[in-house]
């Protein structure tokens, strides 16, 4: 399979089918010039990047996941056939947190460790209680066996999300509101905001391998404001730093105030900044704090080793 059909497998999956927009949902002319600006940019070079001055923690390091139970956690399951996921009209509710979450999220040994355990099939999250700002998160993760992917051409997919806040099953009946760290083959560490109110800025440049409008995080790049289904929504790694499948990553997500850093075993992939809400008036209102996700996203996916510790500083993000 090509990495080119791979990417638009997925980002079909992920909504951006524009037969299913409503006219107050089809791309806002500003963030379409953008991207058209971006397009039109000479192709970049790939950029070598590392982390500098890496914070120190300004307190103790505290494990989300106990090895032992969800007692921390918060399962949301969406509709019961993900494939009406972002339809206008779907036709049915979601299966919210009243049944089965038991066959869907669970604590299980996996090389001799335990681990959370998501199966993927049904769409949805698993969702932490605590209410995190100012944060280093670490957790690792592998791909499961199983993929419950409706064409060949999606690739494995689930995503860390963060600042999460508002009701479950705001977006598209299956997520609340938030920022993406997503986790998927050969897009690990992508930003997308998740919710037609969630915005960010970040730097890109144009890359001619990807769907339209071709948009990879580069440090130093063209910055465009980040909008939920209209063409600058999410924004590709700057690389792709995954391991091989049956291997563990180490994801690290820095995050203080409205700003964000994303770290892929060891490899700075994105920055991310003016993290906001847009509220009933209109205003921009910057987004600093909320809870974690772990999606369910048509593949099975373990997690491991959940920590944060707090801190004042994010690191930098330098070319090599």
């Amino acid at each position: 399979m090509d990495r080119l059909s791979t990417i638009v497998g997925a980002a079909l999956m992920c909504g951006l089918a524009t037969q299913a927009l409503t006219a107050q949902e089809r791309p806002a002319p500003a963030s379409t010039e953008l991207a058209r600006a971006v397009a039109g940019d000479p192709p970049a070079t790939p950029q070598r990047l590392r982390l500098v001055d890496r914070p120190r923690a300004t307190g103790p390091a505290r494990d989300l996941f106990n090895g032992r139970d969800l007692s921390d956690w918060e399962g949301w399951l969406g509709y019961p056939d993900p494939a009406v996921t972002y339809r206008d009209d779907p036709g049915s509710s979601a299966i919210g947190t009243a049944r089965r979450i038991e066959e869907h999220f669970a604590v299980r040994t996996v090389d001799g460790a335990p681990a959370l355990w998501i199966k993927g099939e049904t769409w949805g999250s698993l969702v932490h209680r605590a209410d995190l700002r100012d944060y280093h998160l670490r957790l690792e993760f592998k791909w499961g066996a199983k993929t419950y992917a409706p064409r060949e051409t999606q690739a494995q997919n689930n995503g860390l999300l963060y600042h999460t806040h508002g009701q479950p099953g705001a977006v598209f009946g299956t997520w609340s509101p938030s920022v993406e760290f997503e986790i998927m083959r050969g897009s690990t560490g992508m930003i997308v905001t998740v919710g037609k109110d969630v915005r960010a800025r970040t730097t890109v440049a144009y890359d001619p391998g990807l769907i339209e409008p071709h948009l990879r995080y580069r440090l130093g790049g063209r910055e465009v404001d980040m909008i939920n289904r209209t063409p600058t929504w999410n924004v590709e790694a700057g690389v792709d730093a995954e391991r091989p499948v049956g291997q563990w990553n180490t994801l690290d997500l820095y995050v203080v105030g409205d700003r964000a850093v994303h770290v892929v075993n060891g490899v700075p992939v994105a920055t991310v900044k003016d993290l906001a809400v847009i509220a009933p008036d209109g205003s921009r209102q910057a987004l600093t704090h909320g809870r974690i996700q772990l999606q369910s996203e048509g593949a099975e996916t373990w997690f491991r080793n959940i920590t944060v510790e707090p801190i004042k500083a994010l690191p930098r993000i330098v070319a090599r």
